[in-house]
């Protein structure tokens, strides 16, 4: 299990194919939880590697037990979550 933080946020979500899933909108580093757009827009995007953005309605919730590794610009979960499956 990896620990979240805000540091995260702006992230690109990845599954174990190394597939993009989303960008991370939002932490919540104290139900280690990361919020993650699955469409995100460039803008969108853009405010989210700012780290500016928040957790919207649409946003899928990632608990952090589902996370395998958190490196400088990925988070990636331990699932194949493409639509390619």
């Amino acid at each position: 299990m990896s620990v979240l933080s805000t540091e995260d946020e702006g992230k690109f979500l990845m599954d174990v194919r190394g597939e993009q899933i989303g960008i991370v909108t939002e932490i919540d580093p104290i139900e280690q939880v990361a919020y993650v757009d699955p469409e995100p827009t460039l803008t969108n995007a853009w405010i989210q590697s700012l780290g500016r953005g928040g957790a919207g309605e649409d946003d899928i919730e990632i608990p952090s037990e589902n996370i395998e590794t958190i490196t400088d610009s990925e988070v990636r979960v331990d699932a194949d979550l493409s639509s390619e499956a």
